[in-house]
């Protein structure tokens, strides 16, 4: 029997196996399938495991509800970082956790001995096309930033900006994020020719130049409750093309997220809450 717990931030929810108490789980791809089912399993956007590591207090390993790796996840580290503190594997308010070979510094807020809220240094977001990547160039040419560049999908004319924040996004703004956009256009720009690896899409509502609306279509996963890269992403993209300041409120299904894009070191910083659900056993075999 393998040993999980069920966790989330802002509603966009993970199984999460402790392998430092326990080994590594055989045929990942196929268990992140079967665990994320949402009726025949436990239900979630997909599975995290938190191993050892010699560079940092834990290492994070995510797959997507399909079974495809993942090279990142905001909401996703915010709850490694607490399980690694409420369950003792690490004691200190500042934690370094790792994901596809970088390492993220998390500032932890708690309170009767449990993490409420984690401050995620992001890093800089990655802007040239190439390394996001997609094919798409920018306007002032193919070094420039991909900033409201048009993109045509399905017969519906779009303007978006392309960020990586260690994974792929794909920005449009729009006067509203309807289930039509978001649910129609989402898998079809996910897989869209200029974006060889697929793309995490953002679907952006400007409230003011401070805070914003945004539904995502996640890669592998299909939509989800909040997004922690794709509210990173927004906030890069609304500073890129003049639409918001660097600090922001970003309003998700599942609540709201902190968000600034400091201009002293280039990071992205993210803040928000995590959430322990409950804890079971699966069967393996």
């Amino acid at each position: 029997m393998m040993q999980f717990t069920k966790m989330h931030g802002l509603g966009n929810d993970y199984v999460y196996v402790d392998c430092f108490n326990q080994p590594i789980p055989n045929q990942v791809t196929e268990l992140a399938q079967a665990i994320s089912d949402r009726h025949l399993g436990v239900g979630a956007d997909g599975l995290i495991l938190i191993c050892p590591s010699d560079q940092a207090d834990a290492e994070m390993r995510m797959f997507n509800a399909d079974g495809t790796p993942s090279e990142m996840c905001g909401n996703g580290i915010r709850c490694v970082a607490k399980y690694v503190y409420d369950h003792g594997l690490a004691k200190s308010h500042a934690l370094k956790i790792v994901s596809n070979g970088n390492i993220y510094l998390l500032e932890l807020t708690t309170h009767d001995g449990l993490v409420e809220q984690v401050r995620v240094d992001m890093g800089e977001p990655i802007l040239s096309a190439a390394a996001i990547p997609t094919t798409l160039t920018g306007n002032a040419g193919p070094t420039a930033p991909v900033v409201d560049v048009s993109l045509t999908v399905a017969e519906t004319p779009l303007e978006v900006t392309c960020v990586s924040m260690g994974n792929p996004h794909c920005v449009t703004f729009v006067e509203g994020a309807t289930d039509a956009l978001v649910l129609g256009l989402g898998p079809q720009i996910e897989n869209a020719p200029q974006f060889p690896n697929r793309t995490n899409v953002e679907f952006v509502e400007l409230l003011s130049p401070h805070e914003v609306r945004q539904r995502t279509w996640e890669r592998g996963s299909g939509e989800t409750q909040a997004c922690g890269t794709g509210a990173s992403a927004v906030c890069v993209a609304g500073v890129l093309s003049g639409r918001t300041q660097r600090q922001l409120t970003v309003n998700l299904r599942g609540g709201c997220l902190q968000l600034e894009w400091n201009e002293t070191d280039n990071h992205v910083y993210m803040t928000g809450p995590a959430v322990e659900i409950f804890s079971g056993q699966w069967r393996t075999s």
